[in-house]
């Protein structure tokens, strides 16, 4: 089953091929990472544990970090050529950025005080602002394009295991 890719950062045709059980495709694999993590933020508001609160946003933070990295690096580039796009991608990293900071604002910090409670909440509104964004435009547009989503997929999820792998501990 062909795929044609062509030189770096051009995007690649789509393919006949379907995604695999084991890699799904691009849009699949952001999805599932967007779903984890609004789970993350569920149950750290229902959390009254200090140490269950700590071990969440670590959590929350190493999925978010990677997830960004990975679309920053493969997706966004990709996405943003395939649809000429000067809006969309633009504004999906400045809201990274944003998210960047919240999260630089409690990772590692004990989880004491209304403060902390509520970075997290904010940095849980902006993730979800950021998700119906992507899951309403990007992804749709990108579904609509010449990319070819099972390859993109097999490339997101090696860049994500990689980075995964960095970290000393895996939730």
């Amino acid at each position: 089953m062909p795929s044609t890719t062509t030189a770096r950062n051009t995007p690649v045709r789509k393919s006949s091929t379907k995604a695999s059980p084991r890699t799904p495709d691009a849009v699949s694999l952001l999805r599932a990472d967007h779903k984890k993590v609004s789970e993350l933020f569920d149950l750290f508001e229902k959390s009254r544990s200090t140490a269950k609160k700590r071990q969440l946003v670590a959590q929350i933070c190493q999925e978010l970090t990677v997830h960004a990295q990975v679309e920053e690096e493969i997706f966004y580039p990709e996405v943003q050529a395939a649809l000429r796009d000067k809006e969309l991608v633009p504004e999906a990293k400045v809201e990274h950025q944003s998210i960047k900071d919240l999260i630089a604002a409690v990772e590692g910090v004990e989880p004491y005080g209304e403060d902390y409670d509520a970075k997290v909440k904010v940095m849980s509104e902006w993730v979800k602002h950021h998700v119906k964004e992507e899951q309403n435009e990007m992804f749709p547009k990108a579904k609509k394009s010449k990319l070819d989503l099972v390859e993109l997929g097999q490339r997101l999820q090696s860049r994500k295991d990689e980075l995964l792998a960095q970290y000393p501990t895996s939730h």
